[in-house]
């Protein structure tokens, strides 16, 4: 049997399932509230670019409120709880799912993935098996190679041969990241990073980590359709359709149908249907909530795209723009930028959705900002900019 929901209610499970339910910790932010936290979300995309904050620390942030991000990065980098892994895009994941995503190293290896770095890893085997020795011999940032093999031109930018022949390892599984200050990549032995229980767990089949995984990003998701799920791991999409009729056929998941979308939906039997949401938060654009854009459309009526590589002329709302959130709706949106030089937020513009009155959301968005101050570690926000409807509101 099809379940029917509404639109309002699909937008309260999804959110849910995410983790908006959750109370906000009344006291300090502590390691059980980030792992709660990476419980709900089952991965946090990397980015590099750090405008207003990086980017892995942003959905804790957004589901707890202000914390200290170098705990954050004691638990994945130090601790080794999570693991860097490509996942979504390049993640952190529990240290536990390792053994799930064997089978992407597998294919790279067998070449059916990563082609061009295969084709590089293939032109000076010699080569990658020296960097590799050096690895063994102890951690490195790629600059610490002793022949980097700097670039002249053609290949990969100004990416080293050094720096390539270490992505490929890490692909295959032959090494892992952690981080040192700076965002800076520090590569090892896998064996080194994955703990030897995690590392001698059998390796599932790539039917069932897909299974697996695919039942996680549900739970995530709260109710979904089939490419939401499929796009949370990147999963080979027509193996994944297969694996998904499986799941409804054996009762793991279950048909629904939800008001105003164009696509069936996956209901996981086990999500909360939440008789209210209430939120109050910015999110990063690489949010769980937001970053799959089809979703977003469909879930929450808000059409989203980053515009960093769009040129200025041509940007229609700003260069890194947070989505905000109140109660179960995306409201609203604010291009901001941490100045760390005068410490402090700069609001370059705000804009209500189309609908929404700017005095209102303007209202909310002034305590979302104040907790953004806070959490990136400046002294105020300030209205720097003109454009948008809320921008003159918050002034």
């Amino acid at each position: 049997m099809t379940v029917q929901v509404s639109a309002a209610a699909a937008r309260r499970i999804a959110l849910g399932a995410q983790g908006f339910r959750d109370p906000r910790p009344r006291g300090r932010v502590d390691r059980r509230h980030l792992r709660r936290a990476m419980g709900r979300t089952q991965l946090l995309q990397l980015d590099s670019v750090p405008v207003v904050m990086r980017t892995q620390y942003m959905p804790a942030f957004s589901r707890l409120g202000p914390y200290d991000p170098a705990l954050h990065d004691r638990i994945a980098y130090a601790d080794d709880e999570w693991l860097e892994a490509w996942c979504h895009e390049a993640s952190l994941v529990p240290m536990d799912d390792e053994p799930l995503l064997r089978w992407s190293k597998a294919r790279a290896r067998d070449g059916e993935t990563w082609g061009h770095l295969a084709k590089f890893a293939a032109s000076d085997p010699a080569y990658v098996e020296e960097v590799l020795a050096q690895v063994r011999e102890r951690p490195l940032a790629p600059g610490e190679l002793r022949e980097p093999r700097r670039q002249e031109g053609e290949w990969w930018g100004d990416r080293s041969h050094g720096a390539v022949a270490l992505d490929w390892l890490f692909r295959v599984g032959e090494v892992g990241i952690r981080r040192r200050p700076g965002f800076v990549k520090e590569f090892d032995l896998l064996e080194r990073v994955v703990p030897d229980p995690v590392r001698s767990r059998p390796t599932p089949s790539e039917e069932d980590a897909h299974r697996e995984l695919l039942m996680r990003a549900a739970a995530s998701h709260g109710i979904a359709a089939a490419p939401d799920l499929v796009d949370y791991h990147r999963l080979p999409k027509v193996p994944a359709k297969a694996r998904l009729a499986e799941l409804v056929e054996d009762g793991r998941l279950i048909e629904a149908e939800v008001e105003g979308w164009n696509r069936p939906a996956l209901l996981h039997p086990e999500a909360a249907r939440p008789r209210t949401i209430d939120a109050c938060t910015l999110l990063s654009p690489f949010d769980p909530v937001v970053w799959f854009r089809e979703r977003a459309s469909r879930l929450f009526g808000f059409d989203y795209r980053i515009e960093i590589y769009t040129p200025a002329a041509k940007r229609v709302y700003g260069y890194y723009v947070l989505p905000f959130l109140l109660g179960d709706e995306l409201v609203g949106r604010v291009d901001l930028k941490t100045d760390r030089v005068d410490g402090v937020l700069r609001v370059k513009a705000a804009y209500a959705e189309e609908g929404r009155d700017p005095g209102a959301v303007a209202e909310a968005l002034r305590g979302a900002l104040d907790d953004l101050a806070r959490f990136v570690g400046v002294d105020e926000w300030i209205v720097d900019g003109h454009k948008g409807d809320v921008t003159p509101r918050l002034r």
